[in-house]
């Protein structure tokens, strides 16, 4: 089938709103938010149901033409960005975005992929629950993005990764077979949970078209600090401190440098919060029962007591929680503002964390002495984006290599919550070890044996296995 009659029959599929071809309307689609990762496509594929996507997967396979799913576009893997070759089919479920059903008892929600995540959790605290996957980029990207990349964000410490928040799902095999799993159990061991094969694998085995998710009561009582924190090790004190004294209350227990701070304060003009420090802790507790505040004001006295903690304040008002947040979600806007970055998106047992950052920060700094290194991160949870500002002149796979080799020796991973895309295709085949690369392959080989859907992200070319 020639490439007319190929748009021809989608075109049919999806009426005269659900096709773009225009290469500036299709522009938005093939580059990334950064502009990083640019490519070409030959249409864009807009399907308002979940029988239209099953067409165009067939449609695709009949052509053998590739597909890329493509959610918000807030991926920094490259993961939605179609190839240079024009040749590939670019899949946005947008028109998808319906929430089907939320059940206020069994505390779930039945939801389609295109649904903006703010959305989902609007309507979640709407009904006084809430979706807690929550990350600075939640009011564009999509549900079946997060559960593609299986996104983590600020609540994982309490809440754990998106998988952890779905129940059932309903995805397109690449032969255009839908397979629905939408069922609202938390217990259902009949055979395998074949949702899982779903997650966090970017669209490269089927694309996800609904799932339920699992909600949770929607706390009365919040409390959210920032805490400056003499050193690495002040900052690790605390996270202990700060379980003994709240425990299963913690909610997110976040971490940034001065010099991460200082971007967003002098690039972004945001108001500095607390004394200048060397490193700085952001945490916040919710509890339905009350204490919660004498608790939190009792750790802190006791941490500034101690000396762990050198300055702070405690949100006392829901204004004021916004503008704490507003500094750690806008780290990542400052950064790109300060100039090319290097990213590391890296997770490393936390007992080791400490002693990662002095020798990875010695090592960068040995060897790559023009870099400036923007560190911050979720602490909670052992995910720190280890980023690093450098000018052209520093050879990026170079740099990779060097925090990657460490991250590894650690017992780390290179991906904690940003997936593998095509950014880290080549250091996932280098670093894994080859029965993890087979079983991956053969992952891949069993549900898109043409290789169709998103070829070219998380494998590298060497080790498609097609």
């Amino acid at each position: 089938m020639d490439e007319a009659a190929f748009i021809a029959k989608c075109r049919e599929v999806l009426g005269p709103k659900g096709l773009i071809t225009d290469k500036a309307d299709m522009r938005q689609y093939c580059t990334d938010w950064r502009g990083m990762f640019k490519g070409d496509a030959l249409a864009v594929a807009l399907p308002a149901d979940r029988e239209q996507v099953s067409k165009i997967v067939q449609n695709c396979a009949g052509a053998g033409i590739a597909i890329v799913p493509s959610g918000g576009n807030t991926g920094l893997a490259g993961g939605s960005i179609p190839d240079h070759t024009g040749r590939q089919l670019v899949l946005s479920l947008a028109r998808m975005n319906k929430i089907r059903s939320i059940d206020t008892l069994a505390q779930t929600m039945e939801v389609e992929a295109g649904c903006i995540l703010a959305v989902a959790q609007e309507a979640a605290q709407n009904d006084d629950l809430m979706l807690p996957i929550s990350f600075a980029a939640e009011g564009s990207a999509q549900i079946g993005g997060v559960i593609a990349t299986n996104a983590g964000g600020i609540n994982v410490v309490r809440y754990g990764m998106a998988r952890q928040r779905i129940l059932g799902l309903e995805v397109v095999l690449a032969d255009g077979r839908i397979v629905s799993g939408l069922r609202h159990l938390q217990k259902d061991n009949a055979g395998y949970d074949w949702k899982h094969w779903f997650i966090g694998t970017e669209g490269t085995l089927a694309v996800v078209t609904a799932a339920v998710l699992q909600l949770t009561s929607r706390p009365r009582y919040v409390e959210t600090a920032l805490l400056c924190v003499p050193s690495v090790e002040a900052a690790f004190q605390c996270l202990r401190e700060t379980r003994r004294a709240v425990g299963e209350t913690i909610c997110a227990f976040e971490f940034m440098s001065r010099d991460a701070v200082d971007r967003v304060v002098e690039l972004l003009g945001h108001r500095r919060l607390v004394a200048s420090s060397p490193w700085y802790v952001l945490i916040e507790a919710a509890s339905a029962l009350p204490g919660l505040n004498n608790a939190f004001g009792e750790f802190l006295d006791d941490q500034l007591s101690a000396g762990t903690v050198s300055d702070g304040i405690i949100a006392g008002s829901e204004q004021q929680r916004k503008e704490i947040w507003r500094l750690r979600e806008s780290l990542t806007e400052a950064e790109a503002k300060a100039g090319r970055s290097v990213k590391h998106d890296i997770s490393v047992p936390i007992s080791a964390l400490a002693n990662f950052l002095t020798i990875a920060e010695e090592q960068v700094k040995s060897l790559f002495p023009d870099v400036r290194l923007n560190i911050f991160g979720h602490m909670g949870d052992g995910n720190i984006h280890f980023n690093a500002l450098a000018d052209t002149r520093t050879d990026a796979d170079d740099l990779n290599r060097c925090v990657h080799d460490l991250v590894i020796a650690t017992g780390g991973s290179i991906s904690a919550e940003h997936g593998i895309g095509q950014y880290r295709a080549g250091e996932m085949s280098r670093l894994s070890s080859e029965a993890e690369l087979e079983l991956a392959s053969r992952m891949k080989r069993t549900f898109d044996p043409h290789n169709l859907l998103n070829p070219g992200k998380i494998f590298s070319a060497s080790r498609s296995g097609h």
